[in-house]
């Protein structure tokens, strides 16, 4: 299990896809229940603590804009759109790009490897988090 939530992170980081330790408890649990270890199993703060120590993982303040969605996600988005807004009135639908909703916003720390370089903004102003 602690192979596949490690393969799972390594992907994420791959891709620029933000986590956090909530995100790598959750996965982690996941992977648990999938191979039949669901009643043994506690994501706990220790567990992840344990975790980022084997793997060399910290936390990161994250600084800056480095991160942009890939044009293909949107492309893969709007195929999505109009079943999205199915039903609703013209008059319902906005803008988000300008909208603050904060409903499971993306977390003000990440996890990233230990040797991993800081993205984005201005390097002073990265901070780690052991």
């Amino acid at each position: 299990m602690d192979e596949c939530v490690k393969k799972w992170f390594t992907q994420c980081r791959d891709e620029g896809i933000s986590t956090s330790g909530q995100m790598v408890q959750r996965k982690a649990e996941d992977f648990a229940k999938e191979h039949g270890h669901g009643e043994h199993f506690k994501d706990s703060n220790g567990w992840l603590e344990s975790f980022k120590n084997r793997h060399k993982i910290i936390f990161h303040k994250l600084c800056g804009e480095s991160a942009f969605v890939p044009e293909s996600v949107c492309e893969e988005w709007i195929k999505y759109i109009p079943a999205l807004v199915r039903g609703c009135e013209p008059k319902n639908i906005f803008n988000a790009d300008a909208t603050g909703l904060f409903y499971q916003c993306l977390p003000e720390k990440n996890v990233m490897f230990k040797d991993e370089d800081c993205r984005g903004g201005k390097q002073s102003k990265c901070q780690h988090f052991f």
